[in-house]
C-alpha cells in the first residue's frame, strides 16, 4: 500500500462515505471550488491502478467502490507517521499530542485509564 496524495485522499473520503459511486456522485460531494469532471475521473483511475478502488461497468459508465477500507488505510497511514516522525515510538506520538492539545490533568487521567483497560 502507498500513501495517498491530498487529491486522492479527498476522493477516497467520499468513496468511503458513499461506499459506491459514479464520478458525478463523487464530484457532487467534493467541496468548492470543484475540480473538473475529467480530473476526478483521472484520479479515480489512478486509485484503481494503485489498488484502492474497483469498478463495476454499466456499458460505458463505471460505478466505483473502495477495495481498501478506511480502517485499513488508517492503520497503514498511522504506522507510517509513527515510523517517519516519531522514531517508531508510540510514547513519543502520545507525548506529542498531549503537549500540542494541552490536555488537562483530568483528560490525561482519563486517557491513561482508557489505555489501561484496552491492554
Amino acid at each position: 500500500m502507498r500513501e495517498l496524495t491530498k487529491a486522492e485522499d479527498q476522493i477516497m473520503q467520499v468513496l468511503w462515505k458513499l461506499e459506491k459511486a459514479f464520478v458525478k456522485d463523487v464530484l457532487e460531494h467534493l467541496p468548492k471550488p470543484k475540480p473538473a469532471y475529467n480530473t476526478v475521473s483521472t484520479i479515480i483511475r489512478i486509485l484503481e491502478v494503485k489498488g484502492f478502488v474497483g469498478h463495476k461497468a454499466y456499458g460505458k459508465t463505471y460505478e466505483y467502490f473502495p477495495l481498501i477500507s478506511k480502517e485499513q488505510y488508517k492503520k497503514f497511514y498511522m504506522h507510517e507517521v509513527l515510523k517517519g516522525y516519531f522514531d517508531g515510538s508510540f510514547q513519543n506520538l502520545v507525548s506529542f499530542f498531549v503537549k500540542e492539545s494541552k490536555l488537562s490533568e483530568k483528560e490525561l487521567t482519563e486517557l491513561v485509564k482508557e489505555l489501561k483497560t484496552k491492554k
